[in-house]
């Protein structure tokens, strides 16, 4: 998988870092059943399962008129008998007449779904489908208030995440000091929960995924995964094709992507949607940018060159190279509505305030100050990449990659490869200490319900091609385009998406064609 986490999660947080707000509608929900219960579904279950399939949630009332329950699945689904692990999970129940469960993850590898819910309803699914559905969510395996991996204290992950690798670019040493502190980082993740850190990959949570929709009661599994969700939705679908009744998966990952292939095709998104971004802000009134638009591009990339010359020095102490400034402008890029955080960021650079990039890179790794960290995406997204079919190689293979992905992405490119002295999927996973599970390859899901693949034409982080290759690959796959900028579709991006989703969900409609919204 390429290397940058995408999460619709992340969008909230970057138009919300004391910028930009880009708020979605919520709806007024009842007041849940306190200590409901859920009847599972047993229907097919192998006996040594049924452990674990025969549970009864019992939730609680939490977060904000929701409910919570946890539950408890196998380390090891290949060893169901031995050490298990907790899922946190947390459910809107449906405002109206309920028609069923409806599972939604926003992303990652490593976003918190609970999370994602707790902060309303109304950022995940709109209102149609929330008066349907009771909207489930949760923590995958190794996430937040599920059973939990991490990799480090606040000051061991300051030091991998914003530190500026010291030596000459791509020598020797240089490709040692980004393999130590790989290595260091590894250890550490493995160091806080044994075992999980072998087992956090995709395959496992998808289990997990049926083990859920067993436990809420639900034969057949309705699910809405966005970014790095529709991952996890395909490879349910292949792993379980019978059992799947209405899937979206919106802002596609393309399972027969190498990784290097992805990485360079990601950070062309990135570059595209910067592109219309200069484009945006040339044509406004108090634009930081001027000149043409290659001109402009080509101020962007000479001053994350001179950063990298003369980083920043702010007044944590922490010194903004062109890596971090680099997450920094990326950032906003996931949602059009945070555009005006650009403005800002590059305004103080040219001040020589490194404030504002830091705050953006900040939220980008969820980290609220110097000794706390709010989650544990970006740690799950390593660990999770490398087992999910990261590819182990050497300074030289990185190299070549880096060439690869700086054509492909002539502005940024150079920040979003394995030479940007930032972690970088590929440095990591050359080192990672647990073999892959997973290789790439196309996903058919022979035998499945019919799947809507929603794209984004312009989406920065789960380019659109993406979208279409799922689509041509799944057996009962439905494109569905939005000729738009940003990351994801559904929910706050078009009126036309919105209608062919809830149609679908609901009604089980299949558009005979690409709407083209």
């Amino acid at each position: 998988m390429p290397w940058r986490a995408r999460a619709r999660v992340a969008i909230a947080a970057a138009a919300s870092v004391a910028l930009v707000a880009s708020l979605g509608a919520c709806g007024l929900l009842p007041l849940p059943r306190p200590d409901a219960t859920s009847t599972p579904d047993t229907s097919g279950v192998a006996a040594e399962l049924l452990p674990y399939y025969g549970q009864t949630l019992v939730w609680h009332a939490c977060e904000n008129d929701l409910q919570c329950t946890t539950a408890q699945a196998p380390l090891d689904w290949a060893d169901p008998a031995g050490e298990r692990i907790e899922l946190a999970l947390i459910r809107s129940p449906a405002t109206g007449t309920k028609q069923g469960s409806l599972f939604v993850n926003p992303g990652g590898p490593g976003a918190s779904g609970y999370d994602f819910l707790a902060s309303g309803v109304g950022s995940a699914v709109d209102a149609e489908l929330s008066q349907r559905f009771d909207v489930v969510s949760w923590d995958p395996r190794g996430v937040g208030r599920s059973t939990p991996i991490s990799c480090g204290t606040p000051a061991q992950l300051d030091d991998f995440y914003f530190g500026i690798v010291p030596g000459e670019v791509g020598s020797d040493a240089w490709f040692s000091s980004v393999f130590d502190g790989a290595r260091a980082f590894a250890r550490r993740c493995a160091a806080s929960q044994g075992d999980l850190i072998a087992h956090v990959d995709t395959v496992s949570t998808a289990r997990d995924l049926d083990l859920l929709r067993a436990l809420v009661g639900e034969a057949k599994l309705d699910y809405l995964g966005y970014s790095y969700g529709t991952f996890i939705g395909s490879v349910y679908a292949e792993t379980f094709p019978e059992r799947t009744g209405r899937l979206v998966l919106d802002g596609a990952v393309d399972p027969s992507e190498s990784f290097a292939d992805g990485a360079a095709r990601q950070a062309a998104g990135f570059d595209s949607a910067l592109r219309a971004y200069v484009t945006d802000c040339l044509a406004r009134e108090r634009c930081p940018l001027s000149g043409t638009v290659a001109t402009a591009l080509g101020d962007v990339h000479e001053l994350l060159e001179r950063l990298d010359a003369s980083p920043l020095r702010a007044a944590d102490g922490r010194e903004l190279g062109g890596a971090t400034a680099l997450t920094a402008i990326i950032t906003p890029l996931y949602s059009r509505a945070a555009w005006p955080n650009l403005d800002q960021l590059f305004a103080s650079l040219e001040r020589g305030d490194p404030s504002v990039a830091f705050a953006l890179a900040d939220s980008y790794y969820e980290r609220q100050s110097a000794d706390r960290y709010g989650g544990n995406l970006i740690e799950m997204f390593f660990a999770t990449s490398c087992l999910d079919g990261g590819e182990p190689a050497d300074a030289a293979q990185l190299t070549a990659q880096a060439a690869t992905i700086e054509a492909a992405a002539p502005v940024l490119g150079r920040w979003l490869g394995p030479l940007s002295g930032e972690p970088y999927n590929g440095n990591a996973c050359a080192v990672w200490p647990y073999p892959a599970v997973l290789q790439p390859h196309p996903i058919t899901a022979s035998g499945s319900s019919d799947i809507l693949v929603v794209g984004t034409t312009n989406d920065p982080a789960t380019p659109y091609a993406s979208a279409v290759a799922l689509a041509g690959q799944l057996e009962h796959g439905h494109l569905v385009s939005y000729t738009g900028e940003g990351h994801t579709a559904y929910n706050g991006s078009s009126a036309c998406v919105d209608r062919v989703v809830d149609a679908y969900v609901v009604h089980g409609t299949v558009p005979a064609t690409d709407p083209r919204c």
